[in-house]
């Protein structure tokens, strides 16, 4: 198995998923929840945002890109990993290649059944997904003093991950910074200091680049910490509702 991203643990084996009736599940409720899944490729180089499109014993169908110089490169690929979140747990898969492939009459991207695929369920550090969160932070190099807002993808009580799609941000690992605004919908904003944990290049839809970078907390106080556990809980309870049709 070759990942080409961290995924947060030294040891997956507890975390691996091997049986192929329930790997073909996890697949197809990606596809029934169309979730967006992050493919990692070129050597770990390089990122899109794609989805699955179909999974059964055969294998499985990948959504693909329109560049065609892009579309080499990942056929190219010695490895292409592929990672993901499904109600809230990390998912991750690998592939040794890709190929060519049709789906409903359009180009597409083909993979045989992962062996085995990570699904990395923390308890103490849930992510909620935060479609209205926002942060500010500073950017080196910016002749400008005003602090730049970039939207917040997740969130939990270990750390956020950010959208930079304006590239101003330093993603290098560990580097950190002080004094970053959390702003929460519906509830208070504040200050905290971000460590970078990882970053990636992905591109979006639209063709944009944008750099998608994990950060942790760094000494949370125990009251920001407290008012975090319980926006992401309020999060969670209201996409449990909605899940449930009571929202």
């Amino acid at each position: 198995m070759s990942t080409q991203f961290d995924i947060g643990v030294d040891d997956v084996g507890p975390y691996q998923i091997h049986g192929r009736r329930e790997i073909i599940a996890l697949l197809r409720r990606l596809i029934e929840q169309r979730q967006l899944v992050r493919m990692i490729f070129s050597e770990g180089g390089e990122a899109i945002a794609t989805t699955v499109l179909a999974a059964n014993e055969d294998g499985v169908i990948i959504d693909t890109v329109r560049d065609a110089a892009q579309v080499d490169r990942i056929l190219k690929s010695r490895s292409v990993s592929f990672d993901t979140t499904l109600d809230r747990i990390r998912i991750a898969f690998f592939a040794a290649k890709l190929q060519t492939a049709s789906w409903e009459g359009t180009p597409a991207l083909s993979m045989t059944l992962p062996d085995s695929m990570i699904r990395l369920q923390r308890r103490e550090n849930y992510r909620v997904l935060t479609p209205r969160c926002t942060i500010q932070m500073p950017a080196e190099g910016n002749d400008d003093a005003r602090r730049l807002a970039f939207p917040v993808q997740n969130l939990s009580a270990g750390g956020v991950a950010l959208i930079d799609d304006k590239l101003k941000i330093n993603a290098t690992r560990g580097h950190q910074y002080e004094e970053c605004e959390l702003q929460l919908p519906g509830t208070q904003s504040f200050h905290a200091s971000l460590r970078v944990m990882n970053s990636q290049d992905i591109t979006l839809y639209d063709g944009r680049v944008a750099r998608r970078i994990g950060c942790e907390f760094v000494n949370l106080g125990g009251a920001t910490l407290a008012l975090v556990q319980r926006y992401v809980s309020k999060v969670q309870r209201d996409q449990n509702a909605k899940m449930n049709g009571m929202a």
